[in-house]
Parts: C-alpha cells; sequence; structure tokens
C-alpha cells in the first residue's frame, strides 16, 4: 500500500469541502435564502472547477490512493448539481405545488441514474446527453422567471436529454475549443454571482450576458459534434 502523501491527500479534503458547502446551501434554501443558497452553491462550483486540476497536478491517484477522488466527486456533484437544486424547486415561486414536487423528483431520480452511466464520458471529455448541471438551470430561471409552462417545458426536456448521444462540453477537460469555452464559463459564473447578489435582479447587461453565456454552454458541445475536427492528412514521402 502507498504511503499518502500529504499534499494529494490536501486536493481530496478540498473536494471534500464540496458536502460542507452544500450543507450550507441546503440551509440557506431551507430559510428561503435563495442568494445566500446560490452564494454557496457557485463556491462549491469553483471548487469543482479547481480541484481536477490539482488532483492530477499532485497525481492524487498514486500519492493518495486510499481514497477515489472520482467517487468523491460524484457525490459531491450530485449534491450540489442535482439534489439542491431539486429542492429549492419545491419552495421557490418557480412552480406551483404540485409542480414544483414533480419537477424535483424528476430531476433527483433522473440525475442520480444519469451520474451512475459509466457511458457519460466520451473520449473528447465532453459529457453524452445533459450533464445534469441543474444549478446553472434553476438560476437561470430564477433570473428570467419564465411561464410555468415553458420551465416546466424546459425541465422535462433537460432531464429527457440527460440520456441522448448529443455532447455538451467540459469546460475545463475538452480540449476543443477550450480557449474560448473556459473564458465563456467564467463570464457565466461572474454573471451568475452578479444576479444571486442582487437577488436574482440584476442590470439588463447582467441578464444578456447571462443568457448569452448560458446559450452557448448549452449547445457549443452540439455545434462541435456537428462540425467534426479535421484529420490531419500525411503524405507519403
Amino acid at each position: 500500500m502507498k504511503k499518502t502523501k500529504p499534499l494529494a491527500f490536501s486536493v481530496h479534503l478540498l473536494t471534500g469541502s464540496g458536502a460542507a458547502l452544500a450543507l450550507l446551501a441546503l440551509v440557506s434554501a431551507t430559510q428561503g435564502a435563495w442568494p445566500a443558497m446560490y452564494g454557496w452553491l457557485l463556491a462549491a462550483f469553483i471548487v469543482d472547477g479547481i480541484d481536477g486540476p490539482l488532483a492530477r497536478k499532485v497525481d492524487t491517484k498514486n500519492n493518495a490512493s486510499n481514497w477515489d477522488g472520482a467517487t468523491l466527486d460524484l457525490v459531491i456533484d450530485y449534491l450540489n448539481y442535482v439534489f439542491i437544486p431539486a429542492y429549492a424547486l419545491i419552495y421557490s415561486d418557480l412552480l406551483p405545488s404540485p409542480l414544483g414536487l414533480i419537477a424535483a423528483l424528476l430531476i433527483a431520480l433522473t440525475g442520480v441514474v444519469y451520474f451512475a452511466d459509466v457511458r457519460m464520458k466520451a473520449p473528447d471529455n465532453c459529457f453524452v446527453g445533459f450533464p445534469a448541471a441543474w444549478q446553472m438551470l434553476v438560476l437561470v430561471l430564477l433570473v428570467f422567471t419564465p411561464p410555468v409552462w415553458a420551465t416546466m417545458a424546459i425541465v422535462v426536456i433537460l432531464a429527457v436529454a440527460q440520456f441522448t448521444p448529443l455532447k455538451f462540453i467540459h469546460p475545463v477537460r475538452t480540449d476543443r475549443w477550450r480557449a474560448v469555452n473556459l473564458p465563456v464559463l467564467l463570464l457565466w459564473g461572474m454573471f451568475a454571482a452578479w444576479s444571486a447578489w442582487t437577488h436574482f435582479d440584476p442590470p439588463s447587461a447582467v441578464r444578456l450576458g447571462l443568457l448569452l453565456t448560458s446559450v452557448w454552454l448549452l449547445f457549443v458541445g452540439m455545434v462541435m459534434q456537428a462540425l467534426p475536427t479535421r484529420e490531419k492528412v500525411v503524405s507519403a514521402e
């Protein structure tokens, strides 16, 4: 058994802090403090964005091999990406009863099945199917408050989209177009934080920025899928 190196184990602890942030988000949600809930979720979102590159940098697989970082990450992602946003749908004003509960149950069930699917990642590090990023969707819904029928339709469509062959990017790990996708993700995070800070009533420019970056992140993987990379032709000497 390999000896655990403290630096590598500290990255596991960083990943694990997402569980504490999830609990704080849930406490805020039970109080109806939706901006605070999203403050904690956005903090968890940042942790999720940086712990993977750090884990690869310090090689946690070899230097802290008693803990499975992938399993740890999946557990925490389910809490922050699926479970807490589903809870928010029940008690926010986005959907009336019992539609909020129905939507939340749909998200919770399909999300956990999606996370257990061994085919969820493609060789190019894109997600296959909508990657259960429900915390991003619910924030956008809180900002734009679409009609009930539209909110319910979006939830159902994306729940089904989890089990399609459509591709969705991982902005950090998908190499193709990462020079554009990563800055777009950072902009989305900025617009999302601004929206939460202003109790989901940001200035029009922030609303537009949030909408455009959300649309880009949602559809760019499908655009990449429709435009396959060109294979380099090696000429015979």
